[in-house]
């Protein structure tokens, strides 16, 4: 768990320099008076790791996934009845004070 947090950690704070790298890299663009075509690849290798490091640390740290059940009312029915959805049905709206009977 220690080490997830870790990776975290890393991960966010390489993600962190090679936001400042590229930052950098652009005003330097900018006063050499340079066209901007791509960043280079160390900035993009640096930026694609700290990524995949920081998802790998942020779903260690969440634990196991827990399963998706369905509510008590929805086991027992079967698949013919799934499509019925009736606690959208709302009868009582507007439409009754713009036409009364």
């Amino acid at each position: 768990m220690a080490t997830s947090k870790y990776c975290v950690i890393f991960g966010l704070v390489a993600l962190a320099h090679a936001a400042y790298s590229s930052a950098q890299h652009r005003t330097y663009l900018r006063l050499t008076e340079q066209d901007f075509t791509m960043l280079p690849l160390d900035i993009l290798v640096q930026c694609l790791l700290g990524l995949l490091l920081t998802c790998y640390g942020v779903v260690q740290v969440a634990g196991s996934f827990k399963e998706i059940r369905a509510s008590s009312e929805q086991e027992n029915k079967t698949w013919d009845m799934l499509s019925n959805r009736g606690g959208f049905n709302i009868f009582n709206h507007r439409g009754k004070a713009m036409f009364p009977e």
